[in-house]
């Protein structure tokens, strides 16, 4: 089958790298420009362990528990391994050592450099030491002989040469490579290799091929090349059987070579074309790793394997193994006992396992139910266990493919157990540290300060350093007892041990800030009891053990409660009274970890916030930071990057607050956060290349990335409001909560708070009437405070959607209506109404607890501001009112929105006695008008309508919608009937309003405005200079332009004429009304028969366009 090649990841920084494998496999060993020597446990290792051998490590090589490198202080070192602890220096050059590599058994190492030099070293006795003269350029690479017999060398004078190591000699030399003066100028490094075993053949990257050169008679045998092949080979490796060949290219290409067909087996690329600086071949299956001039790590596996096997290592193995650290001791019983208990059938083994290493991974693999063997019974598939194991091993003793030992079970050979695998559970850790095997380590880093463990030949000690340092100067302690976790605040350090033989586990505190002379405190835990996880409040300390207890302590060292926990705990976080406990509450399935929370108040009043309720995580992830916001809301991060934090506002939920992920640039960066801040909104992490966690030298640089809640269609306008919105809502939830436990906060911070809210919500209100969502406005209104609502409604109407953002409170008015509506008839609710004097508008959206005053008030003024006419204007008057007539508003409801039967009403009129614009006498308005809507009949008293509150607010729709008709205002604008019409005594520029003759009582008309007595005036200038104007509506526009122009003094003259003229009509109609409640005498007779002879013929309505075009300058000029 072919190679599968797996994405690569950040391995080093950008430069020259090398890779190998440890001599089992389990763990891939590379080194970089950074200095660091990196041991990954697998591709997929997140956290693989560091070793910093020096400035820069050029080469490395490992063998037999030994890691050698070549750094850049001219040196060849050794390291231990896995341990990574210094073991001396082999040898030393005059310049950097290029390569080193180990002879088969691991007891030499050869060693080439810049000064031309190769050097072959005893491992053990470092004084045992041959040198190799002959180059006249640096070495660019080496290769032991499998039979310690030759070595071969490249070097920058364009030679391959074959050293004899015996006599220290020169066996042979071939030109083949292109001459440099340096290896960073060199076409290519030529990292050569003999065959495994035999050492039969000497392999040599040259140009575009590889050359073959058989042993001792150093001809060339035969070349391997490709036609992929396009750049110059850099490096190449055997596989450990000896039969295939592979080489990596400048560019990045990695071809595979059956030696014995001479035929090209696998062509894989670069994912991005760098250059293949590092090769390196599983010792024991098809995998090869590789690393390129960036500093990029690459796997490919299934490399030349027959497809019906699946290509493995002991890596996998280390996997199971950490299954089995799970359970408890008595999960680790021997295999004999599993296969006595006769739980697995015949059919459940593989049958291609070749050794017992595999049988215990299979073991292993089903090791859990072995704990169960009272709950299985024999069955007819059962079989005996020793009759089982000796058939494995005569399957053993019949394999002869000894280069296939170490493959796992082929996947269609599993264990019996088919489901869901087991998730180990996530070691304790101290929230802001780093991993414990580090020398140089953060045992702690948050918002108080930062503690450094330093734990090497020089110094066992630790730092304390404090980013205010008024709180408390920089302390340096010994680390005597080796403290593994620590914690710091504004009063005291706790450090903490683990037990280690007659020394019990301890709890170290240093409080500071203690007024009296004794500053410390120590406590042993029990026998048997070591402390995992500890942390520090406000006057007190916490510490989680081994024992699934929670010990609390003052800051003093008083013991307080010992608590339970439901499970093994996994980290502990405190910020003042609040206490933040995660722990195992169950086995994780598939990658997932099983973790619940305890939120715990210990102030005064103790109490319980969250009670054991399941933290949510990234599938497959597991927890990295826990912690509270400066502001002191619980948060915590995941190893996806996704940092989630509790929303009080919704019943202590957790809500993503950030994906740390999308500011990576690569995928094994990572963000290391120390702290969270509400307000501002900070995140504050350390950027991680190529790892989780910073060094501690040199000093990281703490970034700041913004927060971003995971709302959908974020790159839209209205996505990026409902995101802002929302979360300004959950960061500022914690003022809430300040205010509920009595804390002080700033009131000013919640005021700007809401005021950012609200206008965020009227943006998207805004956002919405542009899109013709009606609904949606309504939603977001019920989001809105009283006085936000108010300003959506202005808006609203100056958008024409006013009477949609009424329709649900119309229709729960309306509904409570209906019963009254049913039992009184329009008619006779209109005479009665009529009759007892009432004023009450048809849907008063104004203010209620006015209506009393504002109509005496309205009866004591003589009625100044009231004619007969059925709909004057009225100050504060809704545009949504009964007093619209049907054509100029829809109707919602038959109870709350109906047409006026009287008359037709003029909504652009201004009022008579106004002395400056009518918005701008708007009293301020605390309530929502939508709320004030009062339940009124369906036929109110014509008459009496024009006695609304003079202080209730006026809503204007600054572009009404198009009406089948409109109010009778314009009529003001017609041209004047003929003057045979009216009698000879009445002059036609009578300014008093006319009235219409009728049997019933007469209607009056509304007062003329400003602007009409201006236009009745200038008309004839406007027509003698637009001769051409044969519409009112032209007549009507290029008045309004005229009048706009007109200074303000000039355009209050012509209002306060207006405004006279409505007092004379005013107690003209004061006089009517008496004259109809007293007798009938004959003069008012004569008069009233006069006035119903001068009323003109009745007009007809203007178009829409001019409508539109009047209400456009109405509500301006007001």
């Amino acid at each position: 089958m072919p190679a599968t090649q797996k994405p690569m990841r950040y391995g080093h920084t950008e430069g020259h790298t090398d890779v190998c494998f440890d001599d089992s496999g389990s763990c891939i060993v590379t080194c970089g420009r950074d200095g660091d020597v990196r041991i990954w446990k697998d591709l997929d290792d997140d956290d693989p362990k560091s070793i910093n051998v020096g400035e820069k490590a050029y080469s490395c090589a490992l063998r037999n528990g030994r890691l050698v490198t070549a750094v850049s202080n001219n040196t060849v070192q050794v390291h231990t391994f896995p341990e990574g602890a210094p073991d001396g220096i082999l040898t030393r050059f005059t310049t950097n050592a290029n390569h080193v590599v180990f002879n088969r058994d691991g007891t030499k190492v050869a060693a080439g450099s810049g000064d031309f030099l190769i050097k072959i070293v005893d491992v053990t006795d470092s004084g045992q030491q041959k040198t190799l003269r002959g180059h006249d350029a640096p070495v660019l690479s080496l290769a032991f002989d499998p039979k310690d017999v030759f070595v071969a060398s490249a070097s920058c004078d364009g030679c391959v040469r074959v050293w004899q190591i015996s006599d220290q000699t020169c066996a042979v030399s071939w030109p083949l490579l292109q001459k440099c003066n340096d290896v960073i100028n060199a076409k290519s490094i030529c990292r050569l290799a003999w065959q495994p075993g035999s050492g039969k053949l000497l392999a040599v990257p040259v140009e575009k091929s590889v050359k073959l050169y058989r042993r001792e008679t150093w001809s060339n045998q035969f070349d391997l090349s490709d036609g992929s092949i396009s750049q110059s080979l850099n490096v190449v490796t055997w596989s450990p059987c000896g039969r295939y060949v592979a080489a990596g290219s400048t560019n990045g290409l990695i071809v595979v070579w059956d030696v014995e067909a001479k035929a090209c087996v696998e062509r894989v690329k670069h994912e991005k074309g760098y250059t293949v600086c590092g090769l390196a071949w599983h010792p024991t299956c098809g995998r090869i790793s590789y690393t390129d001039a960036q500093g990029n790590l690459g796997l490919l596996e299934n490399v030349c394997e027959p497809s019906e096997k699946v290509s493995g290592s002991k890596v996998p193995s280390s996997v199971e193994k950490e299954y089995d650290d799970l359970f408890d001791g008595d999960d680790k019983g021997d295999a004999g006992g599993f296969l006595d208990d006769n739980a697995v059938g015949i059919s459940s083994f593989p049958r291609g396992i070749t050794n017992d290493e595999d049988d215990d991974d299979l073991m292993v693999a089903s090791g859990h139910p072995r704990q169960r063997n009272h709950i299985l019974e024999d069955d007819e598939n059962s079989v005996d266990g020793a009759g089982l194991k000796s058939g494995l091993l005569r399957e053993e003793e019949e394999d002869h493919t000894g280069n296939l030992r170490g493959l796992p079970p082929a996947a269609s050979q599993r264990p019996l157990w088919d489901g869901p695998r087991p998730t180990p559970r996530q070691r304790p850790f101290q929230p802001g540290s780093t991993p414990a095997y580090l020398t140089h380590r953060f045992m702690v880093w948050n918002s108080v300060g930062i503690i450094r463990c330093y734990n090497d030949e020089q110094d066992n000690a630790i730092d304390v350093e404090f980013h205010d340092t008024s709180v408390h100067h920089a302390t340096h302690l010994a680390n005597s007892l080796n403290y593994t976790v620590a914690d710091l605040s504004h009063e005291a350090i706790l450090l903490a041990c683990e037990s280690m033989d007659d020394l019990a586990s301890k709890l170290h505190c240093l409080h500071f800030s203690s007024w009296d002379s004794s500053k410390e405190w120590m406590v042993d835990m029990p026998p048997n009891e070591d402390i995992e996880a500890i942390c520090l409040g406000q006057g007190w300390a916490a510490a989680a053990t081994s024992a699934l207890l929670l010990r609390l302590f003052t800051i003093g060292g008083v013991q307080k409660e010992v608590l339970s926990l439901p499970g093994p705990v996994v980290s502990l976080a405190g910020h003042g009274e609040q206490l933040f406990v995660v722990y195992h509450r169950g086995t994780g399935f598939d990658g997932d970890q099983c973790l619940g929370v305890q939120l715990l108040e210990l102030g005064k009043k103790k109490r319980q916030i969250l009670r054991g309720e399941p933290l949510p995580l990234t599938r497959r992830a597991h927890l990295t930071w826990v912690g509270f916001s400066a502001e002191g809301t619980p948060c915590y991060v995941d190893s996806e990057g996704c940092v989630r934090m509790l929303n009080r506002g919704l019943d202590n939920a957790w809500t993503p607050v950030c994906d740390t992920r999308e500011h990576c640039k690569g995928k094994s960066d990572h963000y290391w956060v120390v702290g969270i801040h509400e307000h501002p909104q900070q995140l504050r992490c350390i950027p991680c290349k190529g790892s989780r966690f910073p060094p501690t030298l040199p000093r990281p640089a703490v970034a700041v990335l913004p927060f971003k809640l995971p709302y959908c269609q974020t790159a839209s306008e209205k996505g990026q409001m409902e995101e802002q919105f929302w979360r300004s809502l959950l960061f500022h939830n914690h003022l809430d909560y300040l205010a509920e436990n009595g804390y002080e906060y700033d009131e000013s911070t919640k005021n700007q708070a809401v005021k950012e809210q609200q206008e965020l919500l009227m943006k998207m209100l805004a956002l919405s009437c542009k899109l013709e969502r009606e609904f949606r406005c309504v939603e977001l209104a019920d989001l809105m405070t009283q006085n936000a609502v108010n300003l959506a409604i202005k808006y609203a109407s100056r958008s024409r959607k006013l009477i949609l953002l009424a329709v649900e409170k119309a229709a729960e008015l309306a509904a409570t209506e209906a019963e009254e509506e049913e039992e009184e008839e329009e008619e006779e609710d209109f005479r009665q109404k009529l009759s007892a004097g009432h004023s009450r508008t048809a849907t008063e959206w104004g203010q209620p607890r006015l209506r009393n005053q504002v109509e005496e008030d309205a009866e004591d003024s003589g009625a100044d501001e009231m004619e007969e006419n059925p709909e004057p204007h009225r100050h504060g008057q809704n545009s949504f009112s009964k007093s619209a007539s049907a054509s100029d508003v829809p109707a919602v409801k038959s109870g709350a929105v109906t047409p006026g039967s009287q008359g037709r009403v003029n909504p652009f009129k201004v009022l008579a006695n106004s002395k400056e614009p009518a918005p701008a006498m708007n009293p301020p308005r605390s309530t929502n008008i939508l709320d004030s809507m009062s339940r009124l009949p369906r036929k109110p008293s014509a008459p009496h309508r024009a006695a609304g509150s003079e202080k209730s607010p006026v809503i204007k729709p600054l572009l009404p919608r198009p009406k089948s008709k409109q109010a009778s205002a314009a009529s003001y604008f017609q041209k004047r009937a003929a003057q045979a019409d009216q009698p000879s005594g009445v002059k036609a520029e009578d300014p008093t309003p006319t009235h219409t003759t009728s049997p019933a009582p007469a209607a009056p008309t509304s007062p003329k405005t400003g602007f009409q007595m201006w236009l009745e005036e200038n008309r004839s200038n406007i027509l003698s200079d637009n001769p051409d104007f044969s519409d009112e509506a032209d007549i009507i526009k290029e008045g309004m332009s005229r009048f706009r122009v007109l200074s303000a003094e000039e355009r209050k003259e012509w209002t306060n004429k207006a405004k006279a003229g409505a007092v004379g009509d005013g107690g003209k109609a004061k006089k009517r009304k008496h004259g109809a409640d007293g007798s009938h005498d004959a003069e008012s007779q004569e008069e009233a028969a006069k006035e119903n002879l001068n009323l003109p013929k009745k007009q007809k309505s203007l178009d829409l366009s001019a409508n539109q075009k009047l209400s456009a300058f109405a509500f301006k000029q007001e």
